[in-house]
Order: structure tokens, then sequence, then C-alpha cells
């Protein structure tokens, strides 16, 4: 068994952005932002699944980069000489090392820790931009090699290996999965444990320690992804929710000195994050996909230095200010407080009222469309059901590895809902059949194997048809994230969503909440256009608001 290196990269056209050499100037303008190190021959200097010591410029001698597997591999991956640096944009917020790194040889280095790290990526905009583009493309390289991250041990069928790989990967961490029915090593190892074989998928991290089928928040404490946080901890604004109108709301607080912290339940990006392909964002003419735009988005956050809490729920808003302040009660009974909250906690796709639904949810019921639910629909028939965007963006990406796609809407047509571009392009293409006027009925299947069978009804011709149909996909509207306000104070409308631009006091904001101080932006707002472009703006807009509450806020307690 081998595991991909990212060293591969070096057929690679941007092999030279990836591991740049800086020249002495450069070096020298660095300089400033960091402190001088010297390493020992064979001395650790980063050790995978512990946090690093920030961005490492290498002076003088070599730095060679290893890859720790948990089963006792260890594979080599790029070595630095003088004049680079190691580091990944994980190396932003202190996040822990995919990767151990050795000197060879005496090794004479700049440490630059990440806050002074951010602070060396805007002072300095022409090296900066150098520096943050390697950066996010050796991520890149980690994630599309395999290189880093935990092991999944089980089979790529399993829905319980999908879950783990879908939050893997809407989250952009690097893993490698190992299935026991086709590699040898992978099936010595479940042979070797047999009591264990209910316990698959099985994670292994690079110290060998082994979890069996964990949640994605055990999963993510095993593998640092949540940063120490001080209890006292005070910022300018708590943002809920890290979808594009919260992570756009982080990036214009922070770039503008706000300090700020970013909560999300599950992973950055939303329901925008699981878009194949985005053609009508303003400035990408030629499509963009939700990861690869959020993806951008939260590297631009962490940037700015805002601090971001993945996987992170929030379970109340604490509007008493006892303290003066506005507090955010965590899962598990931890306070995050904040000067002001900007609640950007989006909507979630409804349920259709269909028995048994969520006995298949994860094993044939899918509420999104990436290139994991993809590859288990190739040469076969799957089902749509919504006539949004979402559900047309999903129609067409899913196209091109279906058979056929059939979309169901409960109404006459698309045009209404659904961006010409998407319905023009479902129009033209041979292999997706629209179904108007038509509801799902029944789904069989069971619990272990999953969906098999799908009824629908044809409401206007009066007509059931049934099919041998292993995956739908459901887009039919949202509901919002609300259920955290239920008392707080915060006005919301009859569907639940937050209603903004109440006469809280005379310089209300349009985007202010019933609660003064507490803001609402993007789809969970009453009144939004639910649209990422719209989300972004609103994002954008709320920092002025900010700016006028938290001056006032000064002022009078000053």
């Amino acid at each position: 068994m081998t595991t991909p290196s990212i060293g591969s990269a070096a057929s690679n056209a941007r092999f030279e952005q990836m591991f740049p050499t800086l020249t002495s100037v450069e070096i020298a303008r660095m300089g400033k932002f960091g402190e001088p190190r010297r390493y020992r021959d064979r001395e650790r200097i980063v050790e995978s699944g512990k946090p690093g010591a920030g961005m490492i410029v290498v002076l003088s001698g070599h730095v060679a980069i290893t890859q720790r597997d948990g089963l006792g591999h260890v594979s080599p991956v790029v070595e630095y000489g003088p004049g680079q640096f190691l580091g990944e944009v994980g190396q932003l917020s202190g996040r822990a090392s995919f990767v151990d790194a050795h000197a060879e040889g005496e090794v004479e280095a700049i440490v630059i820790a990440p806050a002074r790290l951010r602070r060396l990526l805007t002072a300095e905009a022409d090296l900066g931009e150098r520096i943050m583009r390697a950066l996010i493309l050796r991520r890149v390289g980690l994630i599309q090699s395999g290189v880093g991250g935990p092991l999944l041990v089980g089979s790529l069928h399993m829905p319980d290996v999908m879950r783990l790989q879908s939050f893997l990967t809407r989250n952009a961490y690097p893993y490698h999965l190992l299935d026991p029915t086709v590699d040898a090593e992978a099936a010595g190892l479940v042979a070797a444990a047999p009591t264990a074989l209910k316990g698959l998928p099985w994670v292994v991290m690079s110290d060998g320690t082994t979890l069996h089928n964990p949640t994605e928040a055990e999963l993510a404490r095993a593998m640092g992804m949540l940063a120490e946080r001080p209890a006292s901890a005070l910022y300018d604004v708590a943002i809920v929710g890290a979808g594009p109108a919260g992570l756009a709301t982080a990036v214009y607080a922070c770039s503008e000195g706000l300090s700020a912290v970013v909560l999300d339940a599950r992973a950055f990006g939303g329901q925008a994050g699981a878009s194949a392909r985005i053609e009508n964002y303003f400035g990408f003419p030629t499509g963009i996909s939700g990861q690869a735009l959020v993806g951008r988005a939260f590297a631009q956050a962490q940037k700015f230095g805002a601090e971001v809490m993945i996987p992170c729920e929030v379970k109340r808003l604490d509007c008493s200010r006892a303290d003066g302040l506005l507090a955010l009660e965590l899962e598990g009974g931890a306070r995050v407080r904040a000067r002001s909250v900007v609640i950007a906690s989006g909507a979630r796709y409804r349920r259709p009222s269909v028995a048994d639904l969520q006995v298949y949810e994860g094993k044939g019921v899918w509420y999104w469309a990436s290139p994991i639910e993809a590859r288990f629909c190739a040469g076969q028939e799957v089902i749509i059901v919504g006539g949004g965007n979402s559900a047309g963006q999903a129609a067409v990406f899913l196209s091109g590895a279906a058979e056929n796609v059939h979309v169901m809407v409960r109404g006459s047509g698309l045009a209404e809902t659904m961006s010409q571009y998407l319905v023009d392009r479902i129009a033209a293409a041979p292999n997706i059949a629209l179904h108007t006027r038509t509801q799902l009925t029944a789904l069989e299947g069971s619990p272990e194997t999953g969906l098999e069978k799908v009824r629908w009804r044809n409401e206007e011709a009066g007509l059931d048809h049934e099919r041998d149909i292993r995956n739908v996909f459901l887009f039919i509207g949202a509901e919002p994230a609300t259920a955290w306000l239920s008392d707080c104070g915060v006005e919301l409308d009859k569907a639940g969503f937050v209603i903004t631009g109440l006469p809280v006091n005379s310089s209300a904001s349009p985007l202010e909440t019933s609660v003064p101080g507490v803001f609402a932006v993007g789809d969970v707002r009453s009144g939004s256009v639910k649209r990422v472009g719209g989300a972004i703006g609103e994002g954008a807009q709320v920092v002025a608001a900010l700016h006028g509450f938290l001056t006032g806020a000064r002022q009078s307690t000053a």
C-alpha cells in the first residue's frame, strides 16, 4: 500500500507557485515579523497532529517533510532548502499540522507565529500575495493527493464512510480512504480485529489512535480542528453561521479592524458550499463551484484574523446583558461573549412528508450533490426534487454521471423559481426529464441496504409511478435555522425567518433585529433574496451597521 505524495506536484505547472524560493531582499522584509531559531540535526521541527509554531522560513540547511499514516508507514513528501518556507493555510490560525518536519543537518530559520504571519500578509502586499497563494495551493495539493489527515477504514459504500468523507471534504481537510474490500492491508487490519468489525468505519490518526465510527464532533476534537480559546475571550462581533453571508461579514469586519469569531455546527460554506457550479456569480464568467468560492472566502477570513469555530453548535442566544454583553451558549455549556451578534445561520432544505424518509438519509436520500454522491449515480437513474437554483445546479451536475435525471416539481414549470440559464441547460440536456405537478409518495428499502425503490404521483394526470431508484436528492425550499433564538426576544415572521429593519431606535439599521446589537444577514433574514450574491452583499453591508452600533455603545459607556 502506498500513499500519494504532494511531491507529485513537481509535474504541475503550479509547482513554482506552491514552493517558491524567496530572495534575500524578501527574506529581510519578513525578518521583522519573525524570530530567529536554530535546529539541531534530526530535530523535529513540526509534529503531525499538533499545532505548529507558525510559518518557518529556512535560511540555511534543509528540512525534510514526511507523512505518518497511523499504521506505521512513513512516506517522504517534500524537502525545503534555503529561501523556502514550511506551512500551509492552516498556519494562519495555528491549526494542527498534517505532516512531520525534521532538520537535515543544522538548520537556521525564521519562525513567524500565526498572528504575525497575518500581519505580514496584509503589510507586505506583493510578498503576501505570493505566500498566500502558496499556502492555499499546498492545502489543495494535500487534499488532492491524500497526504496528511486521518485514514478512513471502511467500505466506499458505507453511509458512515460517506458521512465522514463529506465532513472532511466540506471543511477542506485531507484524508485517505482504505477500503477493506479492495485493499489487502485494510482487509488484514479488519481480520485481525474481528470483535471490532461492527465498529467500521474506523478513523486512524497519525499517532495510531483509532476512533470507531466517530461523530463529526469527536473527529474534530481528535484532529485539533477547534483551537484553544480562553474563557475570557471577548469579540466585537460573534457571527453564527459560516455560509457566504457569515464569511463575508467576517472578511469585511476583520479587514476593518473588528475582532470576530465565526461559529458553525458542521462546515463552512453552508448550502452554497454544496453547489456543483455557480455560473451567475459576478466576476466568474466561466462559473465556479460553490466549494471553491467559499473556500477562498474561508481562507480570506482567516487571513484577516477571524477566529473560526467548526464544528460548534450554538444552543441559545443570551440577550440579558448581565455583564453588558451578549453571549452565545454552546453545546457542552461553554459561552462566547461579544459586543454584537450577526445571525447568519441560514436555512435548511425542508423534508417532504414521506414515510420513513429519515431511515434513508445518508443512505440514498441526500440534501446536497457533490462528487462524493455523484460517483454512486454513475449509469443509474436519479431523482431531484425541487425547482430552485440549487436543484437546477444539481441536475446539470449529476447529468454528467447518471444515465437519467428526473427533476420533479409541484408547480407547472421552472421559469418562476429558477434562473433562466439553468432552465435552458436542463431543457437542452438529453438525459434530464422534467416532471411537473409531481410529488414523491413513498420510499422503499431497508436501513441496512439503503434506498431501493421510489414511488411518485403526477397530480395533473392522476397517475402513480414506481421505479427502482437508489438515489433521491431533495432541494424543496428552506426552513430557517432559528430555533436557538426562541427565548431571546429576536422577532421572527410566521415562517420563522428573522425580521430586520424595525424601529428599535432612531438610528436602526435595515439589518438590525428587534434586539439592539443583534443583526441578521443572508437566507435567515426575512425578505432576503436567497441568492449567494445577495448573502455576500448583506454580509458586507452589515459591517457599517456594526461600526455604528459599537461606536454608539462605547460612547454611552464612556
